[in-house]
């Protein structure tokens, strides 16, 4: 998420600068069965940390993929889910999740005989 002007090259960059990074993909699945409070999102999302969800769901908020709703109770209920703009992004990246699947074992292997 970059501040200022922005200039891209093609939609594939446009797209790579809002969902990149290893826990925003992740995220938007998270939240594509519904709206989540943060400990679920937290509990979903496994492997991130606390900053880093926070940090990450700030920057899809600020990009408009992501809407965060706070409830004014004791104690406080913060809310997220996708916005319409997310809905469809998530739409985009089922291919993608797809294709991981298939080839998941072959991408395995080959990180495993690299290393």
């Amino acid at each position: 998420m970059a501040k200022g002007k922005v200039s891209y090259s093609c939609g594939l960059d446009a797209a790579v600068d809002v969902v990149g990074g290893k826990w925003k993909p992740l995220i938007l699945w998270a939240l594509h069965d519904g709206t989540h409070r943060f400990g679920e999102l937290k509990r979903h999302v496994e492997g991130v940390s606390e900053k880093m969800l926070i940090q990450q769901l700030r920057e899809l908020e600020a990009d408009g993929i992501v809407h965060r709703e706070v409830y004014r109770e004791v104690p406080p209920r913060v809310e997220y889910s996708l916005t319409e703009l997310g809905r469809a992004l998530n739409t985009a990246l089922l291919p993608l999740g797809d294709w991981g699947e298939t080839y998941m074992e072959r991408i395995v292997a080959s990180k495993e005989s690299a290393a």
